[in-house]
């Protein structure tokens, strides 16, 4: 298949990008470089050192004898994305290209509204883009669990049942987003429903959990290959950011109380679950929502499971309790539906002590990159 992957210089595209090139696709990269530019903005940096892209493509092709396009641009300039779809003509066009941040998008005004711009009107974009030049190719968006919130009900995946004064309809699950970043995914669904609805789009929505791991198969290949690793509290997970508190001894800082819970899975199954999307793909006129995560954790069990490992690795670790700087539940139910990637042929990689032995060890040997400021938060959402 031909695949255009947005964003394939970030954490997530640039793995699926070399996933999907290995498994014999004729892979495209579109991405506008800004999330280099971020660490600039934020004084931040990548754990691990990481390449330029067309250095890594270059290596890619010299390891492999696979080649991998790239155009540097902006999918909210619409004439630079029209010229990708026109050369490309793609089956499938996965859309990584936002900003996914919530601290990010609650820094101030400015932030939040940058966030809404960039994401809603990239997305728009894409889907006027392929409307006009390449209706059927099927359009794998991330979106994400953030979407849903918290509430005191299970969430299904995508949709849900509702019987109301005598009468049912299957609706879109209600949303209960916790950021202008979450906002921006919400705004992306329902354009996305619309234009499957009016124009006959084909969209497959992948309400993604938080990803943690650092490696797959193919970025381990070489140095020059390896992913990034986002351990600031802008940017950074809260198990990244245990990790690296691990790793410099500094304690693990918990928001709150720790019982705010989310769903989780391994960078090695977001890349298989977007092959699995691609090959399965969504009908004409179908927005399709998969749930894309593998386990549930809170905050405070990650924290125990790092300490676990940190101790097992001879690193003195402790636990501590922060004020939140996010409005959340911090005691909640959580109970969601994730079964339709699984009956696709997902086979999850669950979140064991080995994983966390080998990030934590990645983390410890780059542990001199870590700029000790951006460990704690900064951003509020008051």
């Amino acid at each position: 298949m031909k695949i255009v992957v947005a964003g394939g210089d970030g954490f997530c595209g640039w793995p699926t990008a070399l996933y999907l090139s290995n498994k014999g696709h004729d892979v495209t990269i579109v991405d506008n470089l800004i999330r280099r530019k971020w660490d600039q903005e934020l004084h931040s940096n990548s754990l691990t050192p990481i390449a330029g892209i067309e250095q890594r493509i270059a290596r890619w092709r010299e390891l492999t004898g696979r080649s991998i396009g790239l155009y540097v641009g902006d999918l909210n300039q619409y004439d630079f994305l029209r010229t990708v779809l026109l050369q490309t003509k793609p089956d499938a066009f996965v859309h990584f290209a936002e900003q996914r941040s919530a601290p990010y998008s609650m820094i101030d005004r400015e932030h939040a509204v940058f966030t809404q711009v960039n994401n809603v009107v990239g997305t728009l974009n894409v889907i006027y883009a392929i409307k006009e030049i390449v209706p059927d190719c099927h359009i794998i968006k991330l979106g994400t669990m953030g979407e849903y919130g918290t509430p005191n009900i299970d969430i299904e995946e995508g949709y849900i049942k509702i019987a109301h004064n005598g009468r049912e309809d299957v609706l879109p699950y209600p949303k209960q987003p916790g950021s202008m970043y979450h906002l921006s995914k919400v705004h992306d669904s329902h354009n996305l429903m619309f234009a499957c609805r009016v124009w006959g789009l084909r969209v497959t929505d992948l309400n993604q959990g938080v990803v943690y791991g650092l490696h797959t198969e193919e970025t381990l290949l070489d140095p020059v290959l390896v992913n990034r690793f986002d351990y600031d509290a802008v940017f950074g997970t809260a198990l990244n950011r245990f990790l690296i508190q691990a790793a410099i001894g500094h304690d693990l800082t918990v928001y709150g109380e720790g019982g705010q819970t989310r769903g989780f899975l391994d960078i090695r199954d977001t890349v298989r679950c977007i092959e699995i999307a691609a090959e399965h793909p969504a009908d004409i006129g179908e927005f399709r929502v998969f749930n894309q995560f593998t386990e549930e954790f809170s905050v405070l069990e990650l924290a125990e499971k790092v300490r676990k490992v940190a101790l097992d690795e001879g690193l003195a670790c402790h636990v501590s309790h922060l004020s939140n700087p996010r409005v959340e539940k911090e005691k909640h139910y959580y109970y969601a539906k994730n079964t339709k990637l699984k009956d696709l042929g997902l086979e999850p990689h669950l979140l064991s002590d080995e994983t966390l032995r080998g990030i934590l060890q990645t983390a410890v040997e780059h542990r001199s990159r870590v700029l000790t400021e951006n460990v704690l938060p900064t951003v509020t959402w008051k």
